[in-house]
């Protein structure tokens, strides 16, 4: 990515989240910037993606979550597997290759950047989850802690936890 790229990429985040705070932005008005900077990103959106996981257990999507610890230990996306987005040990997962692999986090940037690893061990169907859990959440589907239904998402931060539904938004 050159300066030029980088410097726009950074001004038009800034205008997200400010877009965000006035609360006239969602968690998938950030795609079009996340593929600025990762140009190979698939996208998947929540209802597609709901759809998928209702399918048969062969091509049921595996779900990879790329946020902390933290952030997974309040809720993700029933069935998915915590990856750590600063050292993601891929080698690890049994990954199917018959059925498609769905990266998501907060809102797509931290997933789309591990997104190229995960190819690179040969998987072809690797989505991003358009707006990441806070936009799955939004839409009201659902999410799990510990197996069971939850009701809250981590927010990231105070910034961030702007694009989650104020009723979902979690605080310790």
């Amino acid at each position: 990515m050159t300066t030029f790229q980088r410097i726009g990429f950074v001004v038009a985040a800034l205008v997200a989240v400010a877009l965000g705070w006035l609360g006239t932005a969602s968690p998938t008005s950030f795609a079009p910037l996340i593929s600025l900077r990762f140009r190979s990103v698939d996208w998947v959106d929540a209802g597609t993606l709901a759809d998928w996981m209702m399918g048969d257990s062969e091509t049921k999507p595996t779900l990879l979550d790329v946020r902390t610890p933290e952030e997974f230990a309040v809720s993700h996306l029933p069935g998915a597997i915590r990856v750590d987005p600063e050292r993601p040990d891929l080698r690890s997962l049994e990954l199917a290759k018959r059925s498609p692999v769905v990266v998501y986090c907060s809102v797509g940037y931290r997933s789309a950047a591990i997104l190229d690893d995960i190819r690179a061990r040969g998987l072809g169907e690797v989505y991003n989850l358009r707006g990441g859990i806070f936009a799955w959440a939004n839409e009201g589907h659902p999410i799990v802690r510990d197996q069971a239904p939850a009701s809250s998402v981590h927010p990231y931060d105070a910034i961030w936890g702007r694009f989650l539904r104020r009723d979902l938004r979690w605080s310790p």
